[in-house]
């Protein structure tokens, strides 16, 4: 085994998952270079570059079990627009609206001055920001 497969490998075992071939070989892509963002469709095309044999739905599937499994973080930017965040850690994000890069902004480095009170029956499990950024004219 490579070292990103038995990345991979210890990290599917740790959150339970069965590492499935294609659980290990999107795992070894999402995971060899430290935390990073991406999309679905960046480790789908990921994937057919290395000749992982996924489909797009698998990509999907297997980016919300890992979601679900605390192995990555989702980041909705819009409605249907996603990315997965290797970064598990509490922070929040510099989104580049001009290029669609997401910075990391560590956690400590935001702070709140006031946070208005949960709906009834509701609880605040987390808070991130983020922070849209563009290009100086």
């Amino acid at each position: 085994m490579t070292s990103s497969e038995i990345v991979a490998f210890d990290r599917l075992k740790h959150a339970q998952l069965r590492p499935t071939r294609q659980r290990m070989a999107l795992a070894a892509l999402m995971f060899e270079d430290g935390d990073r963002h991406f999309t679905a469709e960046q480790i789908f095309a990921e994937a057919q570059a290395a000749d992982i044999q996924v489909s797009l739905a698998t990509v999907y599937n297997t980016l919300h079990q890992f979601t679900e499994a605390g192995l990555l973080r989702e980041v909705v930017m819009a409605p249907g627009r996603s990315y997965f965040d290797t970064n598990t850690e509490e922070h929040h994000h510099f989104y580049y609206e001009d290029t669609g890069e997401l910075c990391d902004i560590p956690g400590p480095a935001v702070t709140l001055a006031c946070c208005p009170a949960p709906p009834d029956g509701a609880e605040i499990t987390r808070i991130e920001v983020i922070i849209r950024v563009g290009t100086k004219s």
